[in-house]
């Protein structure tokens, strides 16, 4: 599949801030699922920094903006050709040992109610089939429900509460499969559809567990699927915060709000959806 990506990030200030400095993980991953062609990030006003692979295979680039100023525009633009791999990551280039993805944090930490779900889960044939059987209780345990939490939600809090958005399944899963003995970590990236095919206009996430054999596998508990053509992986972490796209830290006592606007395309049926207009 071929999709055309357009992701904006406004942060606006009641009060002018200098110095603002932010480390950027929105280059598409190298494996062999995809290839970016013309990748594009940009920051109004920011300066761009050095740029490292680090040792989970995430591509960072440093922006600074000096400011003064009362809003900082972040935009990424860019094709990128995607297939489907059945959710494993083949070809990815990594230092991190998967045992270090064993660690907790306190969006996934486990309460009682997370151990009893992933125990819930028995006669699994082996890990792979282990790791599909909790993403599938997860989704069942967790109905999917926009606006009803929030970034700093945990795991346990949206079990709870029963209901949550893809960051909350993500977490969950994490949790019940460390909790069963399988490394886990926290994807971000992008969805060009959901699985029922309507358009996804935000930035995704989903969850991959290390299993036998294989190596990482993604699975996405709120669509009840693994991540196949119409996903596009930027960069992984211990959870939500640690895999954050754009991370930043700014001088000045301002609030701030942020506005995201993500459009994922898909260009051969943008291009079809042409040619039709145009015969008609």
């Amino acid at each position: 599949m071929k999709l055309r990506i357009v992701h904006q990030t406004v942060y606006r200030y009641d009060r002018p801030v200098r110095n603002l400095v932010q480390s950027l993980r929105l280059t598409p991953s190298v494996f062999e699922g995809q290839r970016a062609h013309d990748w594009v990030i940009e920051v109004g006003g920011g300066i761009r920094g050095p740029g490292f692979r680090d040792g989970a295979g995430d591509w960072i680039e440093g922006w600074t903006v000096r400011g003064p100023t009362e809003e900082v525009t972040v935009a990424v633009t860019g094709r990128i050709e995607t297939r489907d791999t059945a959710g494993v990551l083949r070809g990815h280039r990594e230092l991190i040992h998967p045992l270090a993805y064993g660690r907790g944090t306190a969006a996934t930490r486990a309460d009682a109610a997370l151990r009893e779900l992933a125990a819930s889960v028995t006669e699994a044939a082996d890990s792979l089939d282990l790791a599909h059987r909790l993403s599938a209780a997860v989704s069942d345990a967790i109905a999917y429900a926009p606006g009803r939490t929030e970034f700093h939600t945990t795991a346990a809090e949206a079990l709870a509460q029963g209901e949550g958005v893809c960051q909350d399944h993500a977490h969950a899963l994490i949790s019940v499969a460390r909790l069963r003995g399988l490394p886990a970590r926290y994807v971000s990236g992008y969805l060009q559809a959901a699985a029922a095919g309507e358009a996804h206009e935000a930035a995704h996430a989903w969850a991959e567990i290390h299993v036998d054999r294989l190596g990482w596998v993604g699975f996405d508990p709120a669509n009840r699927c693994c991540p196949d053509e119409r996903y596009v992986r930027l960069g992984s972490g211990l959870d939500a915060s640690d895999a954050a796209p754009i991370r930043g830290i700014a001088a000045g006592q301002g609030a701030e709000t942020l506005d995201v606007a993500v459009n994922v395309e898909d260009v051969e049926r943008l291009q079809t959806q042409s040619q039709s207009q145009t015969q008609s």
